[in-house]
């Protein structure tokens, strides 16, 4: 018996007809052995009505079947090639017909058989078909007379879908009967069909009602998989792992609370209680935290290291980019100040455009900031890099904020306790373990957070090992981002606001997708905005920053714009998160059909970060309907979460799963969105048996599989 981890393991080039070509073809497709070729399933499926040469009557679209009797081409007029195939059955014969296929004549060889859909009609007295879909059938396949239902597989390369179907054929005579290795109690719970009768009524089925239960049974498998791995993973987390069990005395924590100038949302205290409960445990802590922009995560943060903090370990923030970083130094030592818990800022701080703080009793929370060009202290005016090393290495320094630079040789942390990287999806496992790494013996508690709004289904397969905590109420008095969508011809219309706005002495962003002019894009650049956009206002300060910048002009450009130096900032999606400049309310966004919905979103809550409302224009003329649909769904709501699953129902989870994986760790077959309850049933069969057998010491075969079918090229499903 055939096992899913054995055919895994089987080259298609064993298949007989796959030569070094078709197997080019096949690979190209994510096709590369025999279990990959049985979940390759048909795009569509034609429900025909088995109708006979001699019963298909003129005017009626019907499928046949029938043997190649003759075939020859004509040629009426210069540019029309017709190619005509007499077929037969047992009730008689037909021509069919196909129009401008030169490619038809090379494969309608007589003797072999063929199902063939089209119109029918009579020409010359005698009965034809005008052929819209063809499939040549496999040696000795006849297609039943009460068969309803004709599969159509896509076609990959230059192999025409009959070979495909073909090659199937092939490997399901292969691979029957596939072994089943799911405990039988949840397929009886679930009413799923065996695997074997899947493989085989997916790609051959005898009705409709067949396709449905096939197609649930594999995209549970799928599902199920996953989530095995998933689990397996939590669960040796928890056994491997050295935590610490945090017991915050409230000291600091109480006094960041009662100091600060407002009250906490509810989804605030939720989030916060969810994590000091974590803190409290005896297993290191890995939690995703998911909060819309603005909806205010880095409060929640700074909790979280600050129960740390009281224990005597120190904390870390890592963040994707210098200008991420240097802002969430800024909103820390901000927050802390807030709550009369920073020495005053100096050196760097203040020229990162901080205001002037105030000094506190003692203790004051000690804040570094490390990354590839800078090194600043809100505690010592002169700190340079390498005394702030020297600081960390000793624990004289309590929460260290950086980018992948908190992550390089040198850097070493005396106690690191809590563990907090922003903007997870920008960075790859492997840095997030050397940032654990630097806990020499412990496993430091890790909050993983991001503003990237993650449907329920995404999270559930792509962090499904994480526990999930979300901040879904925004603060009080914050009103939604006034959004709008004009052409480029209506440009005037953004400029004017702009003006309005910089008038009540507010600021704008203005947002490109490219730093400099392209011959091969028309997009705007930022650099050629700047220039055009100096000149539309005189009148006003316009600044220009962009990823390109050396990381001192970054900084100055930043620096000036918090200030309120600088009236109008054009920029690339540098300032895609992570700025707060609570005076900015327009966000001027060109190109916007060059963005993702993500990205559009995370740009949109850049303003009305302050008690002034918010103003998002997008200026596009969309070059095509998908653009049409990302844009119309972005005017028409702020919901982040609902954006989210729009974006994955027009994308695609092909795209969402194609930049992180490839071959059989895809879902190849279950949809996110249409099988939410499916994901559902899964993942509770697969905890609840991890739960009750955490080896799986009773399932050597599901081992044995998910280890064959996953594998290392799901490196991205195990977060440690």
């Amino acid at each position: 018996m055939a096992t899913l981890a054995r055919l895994s393991q089987i080259p298609v080039t064993e298949l007989s007809g796959v030569g070094p070509a078709s197997a080019r073809a096949l690979a190209n497709a994510g096709i590369q052995t025999v279990a990959d070729l049985l979940h390759f399933i048909p795009h569509r499926y034609m429900e025909a009505e088995g109708t006979t040469i001699a019963t298909a009557s003129k005017g009626a679209e019907v499928t046949i079947q029938g043997q190649v009797r003759t075939v020859r081409d004509r040629r009426p007029r210069r540019n029309l090639l017709i190619i005509e195939a007499v077929l037969a059955d047992e009730t008689g014969t037909i021509t069919a017909v196909w129009f401008n296929q030169r490619h038809m004549a090379a494969q309608l060889q007589p003797g072999s058989w063929w199902a063939v859909t089209g119109v029918v009609d009579t020409f010359a007295g005698k009965k034809q078909i005008r052929v819209r879909l063809a499939r040549r059938l496999a040696e000795g396949e006849h297609l039943l007379r009460d068969t309803e239902i004709t599969p159509v597989h896509s076609q990959v390369g230059q192999l025409k879908p009959w070979k495909v179907a073909q090659l199937i054929r092939q490997a399901l005579k292969r691979s029957r009967p596939v072994a089943d290795p799911v405990p039988v109690e949840f397929l009886a719970t679930h009413g799923l069909v065996t695997r074997d009768d899947a493989f085989q009524n997916i790609h051959f089925p005898q009705s409709m009602d067949q396709v449905g239960h096939a197609r649930r049974r594999l995209v549970y498998d799928e599902f199920f998989r996953l989530e095995l791995a998933l689990a397996l993973q939590k669960r040796r987390r928890l056994e491997e792992s050295r935590g610490v069990a945090h017991e915050p005395t409230g000291e600091l924590t109480e006094r960041f609370l009662s100091g600060l100038p407002y009250r906490l949302t509810g989804a605030q205290r939720r989030v916060i209680d969810e994590i000091t409960a974590d803190l409290r445990g005896p297993y290191p802590m890995h939690r995703l935290l998911q909060g819309e922009v603005g909806s205010g995560k880095t409060v929640v943060a700074v909790m979280a290291l600050l129960a740390g903090v009281e224990g005597g370990w120190q904390g870390a923030i890592m963040a994707p980019t210098e200008v991420l970083a240097e802002q969430h130094y800024l909103g820390v030592t901000h927050l802390l100040a807030e709550a009369g818990m920073s020495p005053e800022p100096f050196g760097q701080g203040a020229r990162l455009g901080m205001a002037s703080l105030f000094e506190t009793d003692e203790p004051a929370v000690r804040v570094g900031l490390l990354t590839g060009n800078t090194a600043a202290s809100n505690y010592d005016p002169e700190i340079t890099r390498a005394t702030l090393l020297e600081d960390v290495a000793a624990g004289r320094v309590d929460m260290l904020v950086g980018t992948h630079a908190l992550i390089q040789e040198g850097v070493e942390f005396a106690r690191l306790g809590v563990a907090i990287v922003d903007e997870q999806h920008r960075f790859g496992v492997h840095q997030r373990i050397k940032l654990k790494e630097k806990a020499a013996g412990i496993d430091p508690d890790l909050l993983i957070m991001t503003a990237t709004p993650i449907p329920r289904t995404l999270s559930m397969t792509l962090y499904g090992d994480l526990d999930v905590s979300v901040i879904d109420e925004m603060p009080p008095g914050r009103a939604p981002v006034i959004t709008r969508h004009v052409h480029k011809a209506q440009e005037g219309l953004a400029w004017d606001l702009v003006r309005q706005e910089v008038a009540k002495g507010r600021q704008a962003f203005v947002v490109c997708p490219l730093v400099e002019d392209s011959d091969k894009v028309e997009a705007a650049s930022a650099t050629a905005e700047h220039a055009r956009l100096s000149a539309i206002f005189s009148d006003l300060r316009v600044g220009l920053i962009h990823g390109q910048m050396r990381p001192a002009d970054k900084e100055q450009v930043m620096a000036a714009f918090r200030a309120g130096d600088i009236d109008v900032l054009v920029s690339t999606t540098v300032i895609e998160v992570g700025i707060d400049v609570p005076n900015a309310t327009v966000m001027v966004i060109e190109d916007a059909d060059r963005f993702g919905l993500s990205q559009l979103h995370q740009l949109r809550g850049r303003v009305g970060r302050g008690s002034h409302r918010g103003h998002c224009v997008v200026i596009s003329d969309p070059p095509g309907e998908e653009a049409e649909m990302r844009l119309s769904a972005f005017v028409s709501t702020t919901d982040g979460f609902e954006l989210a699953n729009v974006d994955l129902a027009i994308r695609g989870q092909g795209t969402v799963f194609g930049a992180r994986q490839s071959g059989m760790g895809d879902l190849r077959v279950a949809d996110l969105l249409e099988d939410f309850e499916m994901l559902i049933a899964a993942r509770r069969d697969a905890f609840g048996l991890v739960a009750s057998d955490p080896d799986l010491v009773t399932q050597p075969a599901l081992v044995e599989e998910i280890r064959a079918v996953l594998g290392d090229r799901v490196e991205w499903l195990f977060v440690s």
